[in-house]
């Protein structure tokens, strides 16, 4: 195995798999750096949904030019840490200046504004920085014709409801903001002939492009969104909607998580062809119990300080899975096994 630009041995390749939730993808941001200034693995693919779409094009942007640069694999390891940060703080300086525009007025009335208000209504031009920053850091000429990491971004179909993942030469800033485009705050991006919104809502992010488009059988989860929380009765509408939300954002990943539990189970059993069907091995930094302290309206902050914050816990979540789970990378998954719904016992029948 070769030596990396940090002197460790190399040679691991896994697939990420990064969550959206808004400005709280900047845990996913330190946890990219974390691995990253580790240079112990390799990134195959990266399927990313909403805000886990946008950490996973600068990071293959970043990669794509240090290839065409010629740089070393450590530099080019530190140019992608660069382009993170620099993408990052551009969404921190951006935040300070959002408390001006008509959009930021519905984000901070809440979900119950948002449900009479149209966003043709209150953004009636379709104000959004972000895509002004994505423009301006991202050559997307660039990262179509790149071959570092195979990306895949999940944007919801509003026409078919499906979720249609877009990839190589499709990846474009109108897919990047149509994948975190939520329908309350935003207007519907048009991609080509079709009009679409947050990825989340069909997968967040989609696990199945990486089974079956990449060769690599580890595939690691940045989860921002938690699985369980508890729940009181007496709860809050907002803390109503922020539950429903976990829910419906975790749903499709769930399934899926459920689908590669059920073929690896078969594979095991000798029931499917080996050569066919892939046995993934699954490993997950979780953000979700780290996150959730801050609530769901932390979500739309985005000052310097708190993504600051958010990347710091990244990389202390991904030292503490490097540690614990590194070398179980090509050998086992290191994630326990999806829940499954708690079947009830029937009642017996009154004689």
């Amino acid at each position: 195995m070769a030596k990396n630009g940090n002197g460790r041995t190399s040679g691991k390749t896994l697939n990420l798999a990064l969550q959206g939730g808004g400005s709280h993808g900047a845990f996913t941001w330190g946890v990219l750096d974390a691995l990253l200034e580790d240079g112990r693995l390799r990134f195959e693919g990266a399927s990313g949904t909403s805000a886990g779409a946008m950490n996973a094009v600068v990071l293959a942007h970043a990669l794509a030019r240090a290839h065409e640069d010629g740089l070393k694999p450590g530099d080019a390891r530190e140019s992608a840490r660069a382009a993170l940060s620099r993408f990052w703080d551009g969404v921190g300086v951006m935040g300070s200046f959002m408390t001006g525009l008509p959009l930021a007025g519905v984000q901070m009335l809440g979900p119950w504004f948002a449900q009479w208000i149209s966003p043709y209504q209150a953004n009636p031009f379709g104000v959004n920085p972000l895509r002004e920053l994505l423009r301006r850091e991202i050559d997307f000429d660039l990262v179509a014709r790149q071959r570092q990491i195979k990306l895949f971004i999940t944007a919801t179909n509003i026409r078919t409801g499906r979720g249609d993942i877009f990839s190589g030469a499709q990846v474009s800033a109108d897919a990047v903001m149509a994948s975190a485009c939520l329908p309350s705050l935003y207007q519907a991006v048009q991609v080509g002939d079709e009009f679409y919104w947050d990825g989340g809502y069909s997968g967040n992010p989609a696990i199945y492009p990486l089974i079956y488009e990449t060769r690599s059988a580890d595939m690691l989860l940045v989860q921002i969104n938690p699985i369980e929380s508890p729940y009181k009765p007496g709860a809050s509408a907002p803390e109503i909607m922020e539950r429903v939300n976990e829910i419906t954002f975790n749903a499709p990943l769930l399934a899926e998580m459920r689908a590669m539990e059920f073929v690896s189970r078969l594979l095991a059993e000798g029931r499917l062809d080996p050569a066919r069907y892939k046995d993934v091995l699954l490993h997950r930094v979780d953000g979700g119990a780290a996150l959730a302290e801050f609530g769901a309206a932390s979500k739309a902050r985005a000052d310097v300080a708190f993504l600051r914050r958010l990347f710091q816990l990244g990389r202390e979540a991904a030292a503490a899975w490097l540690q614990a789970h590194f070398d179980d990378v090509g050998v086992r998954s290191s994630v326990e096994k999806v829940s499954r719904a708690k079947i009830q016992p029937a009642e017996k029948a009154k004689p």
